[in-house]
């Protein structure tokens, strides 16, 4: 077993420096990262521990095809195994940031209390975990729970501050779904709109956790991380940015995923030297990257499902129910994205189902809702890797968090809908 799983450890890092190869010198072999990718997802199937969603997905996927195939419908099978590929490229460049991202040991063992700590806690969750997503928050969520079993007030913190990264980070999983799946959104428009929409996360977190009682916020006990360790997210973005101006056609997915491992490659020796560099580089590849596997087999599955789906669709030729798509219609589609979140459908294989059937419309609006959608159910719905993470790692019940964090939810749903009726206007639509 130890075999297999190192085996799809290299099998991943070999699908990785594939794409990018691919990307930049020859198109074509992306079919081979992609199937590259397939073959460590049968290899890490068997070692999954909830697969009911991945086979219901796969039996589903299968009919699909049947079903195009016997109409006569086409079916684009190089799409069928690379739709996610740049997705999952971008997963496994940013997990090599976790190498020298790790902040400097706490002298002080006594963690700070109060508003000065929540706020510090809170933005040091959120900036870091734009960068290396899930890690930030087992980083402080470990941290705390040495001392004391995790409270309310700091769940409410770790759960809100990293999931409304989605709303604006490009190195955040929802930001690559949401290229992905509608190319030709305006970035700097996406990134603006995101980060007003984490800064009113932030104000209705702390107001409400200043106002109510409940939350006791002066006894509050956070891990404010140094701002000496959030060089990463400055450096990182300044590089794709500054790229991305002067090679506006290199996608930014691929941007993030190659400066990623080219920081982790350049920072990791001057860091660590190069022993401990080649040592933590192949623990990294050996025992990190198999254990990707849940996201792996979710995204290529959801993918191969969506694209089937989508097959019946334009081979059905259907045309969409509304004639244009605007604020309501995209307030209409988030709240689906959210009550389907609640009862377990993951936002990705939602996005996969109609990501390809929505590409005529406008791409930015679309995005965004993509990224709102991902944001709002990850911190509330008890099926969310995040809140999963929570439950089994930190002995926290699920539907204390649900409780938490639904009126949270319903508040930034009023408010993402406020700022779908701004943007639609804006875009003229």
């Amino acid at each position: 077993m130890f075999f297999l799983s190192k085996l799809s450890g290299l099998l991943i890092l070999s699908s990785f420096l594939v794409t990018l190869y691919a990307y930049f010198f020859n198109n074509d072999l992306l079919i081979v990262s992609g199937i590259l990718a397939w073959i460590s997802f049968l290899i890490l199937f068997p070692s999954l521990k909830n697969k009911t969603i991945i086979i219901v997905l796969l039996i589903l996927s299968f009919f699909a095809f049947c079903f195009s195939y016997f109409n006569g419908f086409r079916i684009d099978f190089i799409k069928v195994f690379t739709v996610n590929q740049y997705l999952l490229t971008l997963l496994i460049g940013v997990g090599f940031l976790r190498l020298i991202a790790s902040p400097k040991k706490e002298k002080n063992s006594i963690l700070p209390k109060g508003k000065e700590s929540f706020i510090k806690t809170y933005l040091g969750v959120h900036l870091f975990g734009s960068v290396i997503n899930l890690s930030s928050l087992i980083l402080v969520a470990d941290k705390m729970y040495k001392k004391a079993p995790l409270t309310n007030t700091q769940v409410v913190l770790l759960t809100r501050a990293f999931a409304s990264d989605a709303y604006w980070s490009p190195f955040f999983v929802a930001f690559a779904a949401a290229i992905t799946y509608a190319p030709n959104l305006n970035t700097s428009i996406i990134l603006l709109n995101g980060i007003v929409l984490a800064f009113f996360a932030f104000l209705i977190t702390y107001f409400e956790v200043l106002r109510n009682k409940e939350f006791k916020l002066d006894e509050f006990r956070g891990y404010p991380l140094s701002f000496e360790s959030l060089y990463l997210p400055f450096v990182l973005s300044l590089l794709v940015l500054i790229t991305n101006h002067f090679y506006p056609e290199i996608k930014v997915i691929v941007l993030i995923s190659t400066y990623s491992i080219l920081m982790t490659l350049i920072i990791l020796p001057i860091k660590k030297g190069f022993k401990q560099t080649f040592s933590k580089l192949n623990t990294h590849i050996i025992d990190e990257l198999p254990k990707m596997k849940t996201e792996l087999s979710l995204f290529l599955v959801a993918g191969m499902f969506g694209i089937s789906i989508s097959s019946i669709l334009i081979g059905l030729n259907l045309d969409l129910p509304f004639e244009i798509f605007d604020w309501q219609i995209a307030s209409i589609l988030l709240l689906i994205f959210i009550i389907l979140a609640f009862i377990g459908i993951h936002p990705i294989i939602t996005i996969a189902i109609i990501g390809d059937f929505l590409g005529g419309v406008n791409h930015t609006l679309l995005a965004l809702t993509f990224l709102m959608a991902w944001s709002t159910t990850v911190s509330t719905s008890p099926f969310s890797g995040l809140n999963l993470t929570i439950v089994a790692r930190y002995n926290f019940d699920a539907k204390e968090i649900f409780r938490l964090n639904i009126f949270y939810a319903l508040k930034m749903y009023l408010i993402c809908v406020l700022c779908l009726f701004l943007l639609s206007k804006y875009l003229g639509l």
